[in-house]
């Protein structure tokens, strides 16, 4: 069963439904310039206007009362609220805007956990450097400090840097997400780290100037696929898992969870291709400064986005560069049992979420969780019963659950055409109606079912 309090949520970000990327005074973000510029983009579509959200927050909340969940987690635009990224200047419309959601929700019994940032950094910031910059940390702390004194006293969950994985890699490694770099090898490294040391600084704000009159609780969201290998018995499969579950989850839930540090498997690996290579430059993984706040124990609960699961055995390198699939030297692949789901990587793998669970639960001291995203699709109640059996089963703390994504929005370089939603958005409709999908009828059933339950307990 799951407990009385458990949160049922559904998630959102606010350069994929706002829209309003001008409107009242709002900043440039890294996304509005990535789109902006030609054939980064499916079909050059952009979040402009998106789902409208800054202008049809009612009819969101309509589908958030539809759905019946206790919980609804947003992110804070950074260049709405602060256009030039800096307190310098505050955009009291902004402000406006995320106090209005903010009341909404609570005056309908429902919780907002707020996301400070989901990939959409100022381009003011990015101009000075972005999160290669290492002052990017302090930026983003008096960011942070801003949003807990302005905010905190009616949020009580708080999620710094959602996957900063995604942000590392996809946008500083591949390119294909904002800010669009590739520098293979390099940044990638340093941009982690200095989310990382952004996390840490806002963390420890928080605890000592914050926590004590608000009484909340600061994560940040870390992304993972469960990672098994391909030949249960083959040695050279299982070290391959090894190093890509270090290179992914362990790579941010290490420092912050278990050592303060990366996992020692990352920084040998790396170490160990760079002298292959003969590069000469140090070591391509910072390493943390004694001088700054610890890194260990800057979270107080564990948020997982998850979405599939894959094999691994190793290979997958990029010949004589340097880059992160060689550090990493682990290849994935589909098992062809596994049907797939809507997009091409989404494998719909029911026993991955779970087996998933039980390694946090192990790994990192049995934290309490929060699944932060689940990418909800027609097969979304197996994912349920896959967390049930982790709470009753498996004794793994799991707080809440939000499915991604309330409306179907703006994914990123997949433009509208991939559709992760509770509610069917028409985008070729001027109002942008929204449409309740079977999806969301189903979870809206559970949510009542398990609510009655613990009604009766």
């Amino acid at each position: 069963m799951f407990p009385c309090d458990f949160a049922w949520g559904a998630g959102t970000a606010a350069y994929q439904i706002e829209g309003g990327w001008q409107a009242d005074g709002k900043g440039p973000s890294i996304w509005d310039t990535f789109c902006h510029a030609k054939g980064r983009v499916f079909k050059e579509q952009n979040g402009d206007v998106a789902c409208n959200s800054y202008e049809l927050w009612e009819k969101d909340l309509e589908c958030i009362q539809q759905l019946g969940l206790t919980h609804y987690r947003l992110s804070l635009s950074w260049a709405r609220l602060l256009p030039n990224g800096t307190t310098q200047h505050v955009n009291q419309k902004g402000v406006q805007y995320y106090n209005k959601v903010i009341d909404d929700l609570l005056a309908c019994n429902v919780s907002p956990m707020v996301t400070l940032y989901h990939f959409d950094l100022p381009q003011a910031l990015q101009d000075q450097g972005g999160w290669k910059s290492p002052g990017i940390a302090t930026v983003f702390d008096s960011y942070a400090k801003f949003c807990f004194q302005t905010f905190g006293d009616r949020v009580k969950l708080w999620i710094t840097i959602n996957e900063p994985y995604v942000c590392a890699k996809l946008g500083h490694e591949d390119g294909i997400h904002a800010p669009g770099l590739k520098e293979p090898g390099i940044a990638a490294y340093l941009v982690g780290h200095n989310m990382l040391r952004a996390h840490a600084m806002a963390w420890h704000s928080y605890n000592s100037f914050y926590r004590p009159k608000q009484r909340g609780a600061v994560s940040l969201a870390i992304n993972s696929d469960w990672l098994e290998p391909l030949r249960p018995g083959c040695n050279e499969d299982i070290a391959a898992t090894e190093r890509d579950l270090a290179f992914t989850l362990g790579w941010f839930a290490w420092p912050v969870f278990v050592t303060g540090d990366y996992p020692e498997i990352m920084r040998s690996a790396i170490d160990s291709q760079s002298k292959q290579l003969g590069y000469s430059g140090g070591s391509r993984l910072p390493r943390f400064s004694q001088d700054e706040p610890a890194i260990l124990g800057t979270a107080d609960f564990f948020a997982l986005n998850y979405y599939t699961s894959r094999k691994v055995k190793p290979g997958g390198g990029c010949g004589q560069m340097l880059c992160m699939k060689s550090d990493r030297d682990a290849e994935e692949v589909l098992d062809p049992s596994w049907s797939i789901c809507g997009v091409s990587w989404l494998a719909v793998v029911p026993h991955g979420l779970r087996k998933l669970l039980k390694y946090i639960k192990d790994t990192f001291n049995n934290p309490a969780v929060y699944i932060t995203e689940n990418g909800f699709s027609q097969v979304g109640p197996l994912q349920i019963e896959d967390v049930q059996r982790s709470i009753e089963e498996d004794g793994v703390n799991v707080r809440g659950y939000f499915a991604w994504s309330l409306l179907d929005n703006f994914e990123w370089a997949d433009g509208f055409s991939v559709r992760f939603g509770l509610f069917h958005v028409d985008f070729s409709d001027p109002k942008l109606s929204r449409i309740k999908y079977w999806s969301g009828q189903e979870y809206a059933k559970i949510i009542m079912k398990y609510k009655r339950a613990t009604d009766v307990q």
